[in-house]
C-alpha cells in the first residue's frame, strides 16, 4: 500500500474542507502541521478525538503547528458533525466552527495515497476504513513523525504535543530527549560525541549515569 516514510516531503494536495479549498503547502506556510485522519463522521471516538485536538488547538498555535484533520465524508457531514463536537466540548453556544479544517476525502484517495487505512477495519461495505493516523510535518513540509493507530483506538493529544516539543526543541541540534521526558527535563548527549565537543556545545555541563559496563553513553544536559 502507498504511504509515506519519515523524511519524505508531504505532497503538495489540493483539497475541499470545511474551510474552503486548501492547498496543503501553502496552508501550512512556514509552520509546522499535523495532519491526523478519522474512520468516519458521526462516530463515537472520533468526535471525542476532535474534541480534544480543539481543546488544546491554542497550545498547538503557541507551538507555531497548524492542525487539518481527514475524514471520509462528506463537506456536508463534516458540518453537521462540527455541531455535535462543539456539543460535546460544551461549546455549541460559543463557536460554530472548530479552529482547524476537515478535509473531505468521501473517495479515500487521499487515504490511500498516505497509506491511511486499516485493512482489519472495514465499514458495512467491506471496505477498509480509514485509521487513525498522525503526521506532524516539519517546516520544510518534510514528515517528521508517523503514528498510525487502529480505529478501535483513541490518540492521546497531550502526547501529541509532547512530541512536537520534542521534535522543535532538537530541530538542528545535536541532542535528544530520553523516554518520558517534559519540556524542561533534562536532555541526552549523542553518544557518539566527544568530551571535548559535548563541554564546547554544553556549557551549562554534561553529566553521566554510572553503568556495570563502564561505558559513558548516557550523559545529560539541561535543556537549552
Amino acid at each position: 500500500m502507498p504511504g509515506m516514510l519519515l523524511g519524505d516531503v508531504l505532497p503538495n494536495f489540493q483539497v475541499e474542507t470545511t474551510c474552503g479549498q486548501i492547498k496543503l503547502h501553502e496552508f501550512l506556510g512556514d509552520s509546522w502541521g499535523i495532519l491526523f485522519s478519522h474512520p468516519r463522521d458521526f462516530t463515537p471516538v472520533c468526535t471525542t478525538e476532535l474534541g480534544r485536538a480543539a481543546r488544546l488547538s491554542t497550545e498547538f498555535t503557541k507551538r507555531n503547528v497548524k492542525m487539518i484533520a481527514l475524514s471520509i465524508d462528506s463537506l456536508e457531514d463534516h458540518h453537521a458533525w462540527t455541531k455535535d463536537i462543539l456539543a460535546y466540548n460544551g461549546e455549541e453556544s460559543a463557536r460554530c466552527s472548530l479552529p482547524f479544517p476537515i478535509i473531505a476525502d468521501s473517495k479515500r484517495e487521499l487515504a490511500v495515497a498516505l497509506g491511511m487505512l486499516d485493512a482489519d477495519e472495514k465499514d458495512k461495505d467491506g471496505v477498509p476504513l480509514t485509521a487513525r493516523c498522525v503526521f506532524v510535518i516539519g517546516p520544510d513540509k518534510k514528515l517528521k513523525l508517523s503514528v498510525l493507530y487502529p480505529a478501535t483506538t483513541g490518540r492521546n493529544f497531550d502526547e501529541i504535543l509532547r512530541v512536537v516539543d520534542s521534535l522543535q526543541l532538537t530541530a538542528g541540534r545535536q541532542l535528544s530527549t530520553p523516554a518520558d521526558w517534559r519540556p524542561g527535563d533534562s536532555v541526552m548527549v549523542p553518544a557518539g560525541m566527544s568530551e571535548e565537543e559535548a563541554a564546547s556545545l554544553f556549557p551549562a555541563g554534561v553529566y553521566s549515569k554510572d553503568l556495570p559496563s563502564g561505558k559513558k553513553y548516557l550523559r545529560y544536559t539541561h535543556q537549552p
